[in-house]
């Protein structure tokens, strides 16, 4: 087990956190190690996991038009918070805290998904993925990297808690959120718009399941290192914004036309679709509708639920915008090439050179490297835990074991 950090920061300031407890859990350990706490709510989810008498920190509800939440976050800075914390740097309202903080010469932390899963979750000075601060040449990691990796406690099953808490955050939000009328969301969060979404991504789930049955096999048989792998990622992803795709259709109609002018006649192309965005989209129409215009054939390949190592390992290579499953893709040795900005995108890591390069050629991973750049990240920003879920045997308000060595 591993204490908590010093994060340097004597008064912290929480803005919103995945739907859930976590925020207070995390204020309750902060608080116990002797950082004094302010929280700002948002909208009603925030304050139903946050409560306004929680007595470990000063809480707050910003409740004005957002076009004064720069000025409003300035003063809190001023009046002595020194640390930000928040999970999402790409909502428009941390995007302002972030440079209210900067600017204040206040520290910035930023929790995430991990870079590296599951088991793990990102807790990042500055800014994670494209904003993130993190050096992109090799021999940085080649030469600081720790001799060891830390052994994660398995986090186990969290999606049922996950759903529960953001089930009870939409809740909040459509029925008791009179006291923030200016707050909007940056995605949709009526409760019930959800419900409907979430009953459909449920018999999708099922639908795709039976279908995709023996699926499998296909690609660990005949078409084992034959086919390119692409991953997609939610619709609404922030990390879109870190690449040149306004939506992920476009990054879609990009690799289908490269791949279709270009990769051998051989090979084939296989996109799985992302389960988090099952309840709100699904492209069989688009592929079907792609695969005859650019004369595709039986080389295109759309699947929703097949065992993501298992396609990373018979794949010829992989690629992705920017999703952690490129550093996955790197991991079981399959060479991998981003379309937008990540964090693991560097030479000897992924490829360099243009799509149609490495449809051609994909290269090699350097095991070496990527074994010590996971090192690396493991031992500096990965915090073994889950946002939803304490660690069994962890006896902290978040159940994280923090920075493991």
């Amino acid at each position: 087990m591993t204490s908590f950090p010093d994060l340097g920061v004597s008064h912290a300031l929480l803005l919103q956190g995945p739907a859930g407890p976590f925020m207070h859990r995390f204020a309750k350990e902060l608080s116990d190690n002797g950082v004094k706490v302010t929280k700002v709510n948002f909208h009603a989810g925030d304050r139903y996991f946050f409560p306004d008498d929680t007595p470990f920190a000063e809480v707050r509800s910003f409740t004005e038009p957002m076009d004064r939440w720069s000025e409003y976050v300035a003063r809190l800075l001023e009046a002595g918070a020194d640390g930000v914390f928040l999970f999402g740097d790409m909502r428009e309202l941390h995007r302002e805290a972030v440079a209210a903080a900067e600017s204040a010469g206040a520290k910035v932390y930023v929790f995430e998904e991990g870079y590296v899963r599951p088991d793990w979750i990102t807790c990042e000075e500055h800014g994670v993925n494209g904003n993130s601060r993190m050096s992109r040449d090799p021999a940085f990691y080649l030469a600081n990297a720790p001799a060891d990796e830390p052994t994660a406690l398995p986090v186990g099953q969290s999606f049922g808690l996950s759903a529960w808490y953001s089930t009870l955050n939409a809740l909040a939000f459509t029925h008791l959120n009179a006291d923030f009328p200016h707050y909007r969301h940056h995605r949709p969060l009526n409760a019930w718009l959800h419900t409907a979404w979430w009953v459909r991504g449920a018999s999708r789930k099922y639908w795709y399941g039976a279908k995709e049955r023996n699926v499998l096999e296909r690609f660990t048989g005949k078409l084992s290192g034959r086919y390119f792998f692409v991953p997609l990622q939610v619709h609404c992803d922030f990390q879109l914004r870190h690449s040149p795709y306004g939506d992920v259709l476009e990054f879609m109609d990009e690799v289908l036309e490269v791949f279709a002018e270009h990769a051998s006649a051989d090979d084939h192309l296989l996109f799985k679709h992302h389960p988090m965005d099952r309840p709100f989209r699904e492209y069989t129409p688009y592929f079907r509708d792609a695969t005859r215009r650019h004369d595709l054939g039986d080389r295109m390949h759309y699947v929703h639920d097949l065992h993501l190592p298992t396609l990373l390992k018979h794949a010829r290579g992989t690629i992705t915008i920017n999703s952690t499953v490129g550093l996955q893709s790197a991991f079981h040795g399959t060479p991998v090439i981003t379309m937008g900005t990540a964090v693991y995108d560097m030479p000897g890591l992924t490829f360099q050179g243009t799509l149609r390069e490495f449809l051609a050629q994909p290269g090699e991973v350097d095991t070496e490297l990527h074994d010590a750049f996971r090192r690396w990240l493991l031992h500096h920003n990965q915090v073994n835990g889950n946002f939803y879920k304490p660690l069994e045997g962890v006896d902290s308000p978040t159940g994280f074991r923090w920075f493991p060595s």
